[in-house]
């Protein structure tokens, strides 16, 4: 079986063929048909090809620092951090966009304004922000576009159902994956050794922690108490 086949296979498992029930008109040449419970479905052949293009654009960024990733949906969070990990990358620190990143320089003594030379985006309808800021300052933009995404100010879009994070991570693994074989950091017929679970967004429960119902409950209730008595100060101040 070729790597083509494989990477396919993989993404018929993780489900990035399956859009959402309304379809973009910018999105209709990546659709190759509708279900029967009236999904419409992704060419997997399109969304194989622009990987690969995606990864040849973030392989020719000379310094890996330059390409920013961000993901707004909370997700597709974990996925963005580990690609930027896997490719010397920078990301967001949380899935809150901050107005002017790109675009205000007087946030520079803080640290917040950064100037990259392509940016990654998860979903355009949350990090459209983000995307708006980059056609300001005329920089790229890569974007995971399900079925019902508009194209404005998308340079590649990767065609892919990015409402669950088993694809949101299969694109980001694979994408990562592409772009080390193009650096000479893989061999192209090299299995890599990092699983794509290592992507998945995880819940964390409050039995998982250790955390009773009775604890959440009363730290919830001091919480309000400390509240209370501080508004009685501020009372009495007043």
């Amino acid at each position: 079986m070729s790597r083509k086949e494989q990477d396919i296979k993989r993404l018929i498992a993780s489900q990035c063929h399956v859009g959402t029930k309304q379809l973009h008109f910018d999105m209709k040449r990546y659709v190759s048909h509708r279900s029967d419970n009236g999904s419409y479905i992704l060419n997997l052949e399109e969304t194989w090809q622009h990987i690969k293009l995606a990864a040849r654009v973030i392989a020719a960024i000379e310094q890996p620092q330059d390409v920013m990733v961000v993901s707004s949906r909370p997700i597709g969070q974990r996925a963005v951090i580990k690609f930027a990990h896997y490719t010397l990358a920078s990301s967001t620190r949380s899935a809150r966009w901050t107005p002017g990143t790109l675009t205000n320089q007087s946030n520079s003594a803080s640290g917040k304004f950064q100037e990259p030379q392509l940016l990654i985006v998860t979903d355009p309808h949350l990090d459209r922000q983000a995307i708006v800021e980059a056609s300001y300052v005329n920089i790229p933009v890569i974007a995971l576009c399900n079925s019902d995404t508009p194209l404005q100010y998308v340079d590649i879009p990767i065609p892919v159902g990015n409402r669950e994070t088993k694809s949101i991570s299969m694109i980001y693994w694979l994408l990562a994956r592409e772009v080390k074989i193009l650096r000479g950091e893989l061999r192209q017929d090299e299995e890599w050794d990092v699983l794509v679970d290592l992507f998945y967004h995880k819940e964390i429960t409050n039995d998982q922690l250790g955390i009773t119902d009775n604890q959440v409950k009363q730290e919830v209730e001091g919480e309000d108490h400390e509240n209370q008595a501080e508004g009685e100060k501020a009372k009495q101040d007043w």
